[in-house]
């Protein structure tokens, strides 16, 4: 398999993963959250590095996951108290973790490949090169099945609790009625996110795989109020931004998943102007 394809898959693999959860984190309006998370997964991956020594070990994914649901317990718990109101305890909370791990990697772990550029924004090109070999066979980049398997978690997940966290986001109090555990339900699915924005770390970085996870959501929340009908569409838009993305960076030279979030942001921002413009239509018809 060529590299040029190889990156190309790897970025709709890594568009896919992160965009499933990001439905519910809309609409669920906890898309600030998933910034937290981002942050406070890198000093689970420097605690993870520091008792396996391999940056590829799955334990450190699930250290760093744990990490980064250290941010969805820690504000909730600090919302319940009363004291602290709107998105204030996440603001505590995620700074501090991610100051810790900056000083972990400047401090100790200097010779390992996490400097703080490749945390903030990722590297997808340079996550492109290992290839999984069998044989005499190359079945492209190995972060590439491991975001397709982290997919497959999230699909899997979602297909077997549809309908209880789709009442869980609209009507929580409702479903709490019927039956449904929804803090544990909340809980797992935030697990997930946690280990999707781990496991895309090496090619978004903190602060992009944001916007893989929730800008196509977002997008698609504005062209229709049905639920699967908004899961389709969020599927179509981080493939196609993906491919778009890519086909930017290798003209321009520029970080792939940079040019990914710029055409998703570009694509939100025609999405809501046209709906806007329908929308004044109508008030005027």
């Amino acid at each position: 398999m060529s590299f040029a394809l190889g990156a190309a898959l790897l970025a709709v693999a890594t568009a896919l993963a992160c965009a499933l959860p990001g439905v519910f984190v809309v609409l669920r309006r906890n898309s600030m959250l998933v910034d937290g998370i981002s942050h406070a997964v890198f000093p689970g991956i420097v605690i993870g590095y520091a008792l396996t020594s391999d940056l590829r070990s799955p334990w450190l994914i699930l250290g760093a996951a744990l990490a980064g649901l250290l941010v969805a317990l820690g504000s909730e718990w600090l919302a319940r108290t009363g004291l602290l109101a709107g998105d204030a305890p996440q603001g505590l909370i995620f700074p501090a973790l991610f100051a810790v791990g900056v000083i972990m990697v400047s401090g100790h772990f200097a010779n390992v490949h996490l400097d703080t550029h490749v945390v903030l924004v990722g590297d997808l090109n340079l996550a492109s090169f290992d290839h999984l070999i069998l044989g005499d066979r190359d079945l492209g980049p190995t972060h590439m099945w491991l975001m397709l398997a982290v997919f497959a978690l999230n699909a899997v997940f979602l297909a077997f609790t549809w309908h209880r966290l789709a009442a869980a986001t609209f009507d929580p109090e409702f479903a709490q009625l019927l039956g449904i555990r929804t803090r544990r339900l909340n809980l797992v699915l935030m697990f997930l996110v946690s280990v999707t924005v781990t496991a895309a770390f090496h090619a978004a970085g903190a602060i992009l795989v944001i916007a893989l996870m929730v800008t196509p959501a977002a997008t698609a929340a504005l062209l229709t109020d049905r639920l699967p009908r908004m899961l389709a569409w969020t599927l179509a838009i981080a493939v196609g931004g993906a491919l778009a993305g890519f086909q930017l960076a290798y003209r321009l030279d520029a970080a792939t998943s940079a040019a990914m979030s710029v055409f998703y942001g570009l694509f939100f921002t025609l999405v809501l102007l046209v709906t806007q413009w329908r929308q004044h239509l109508r008030r005027e018809g």
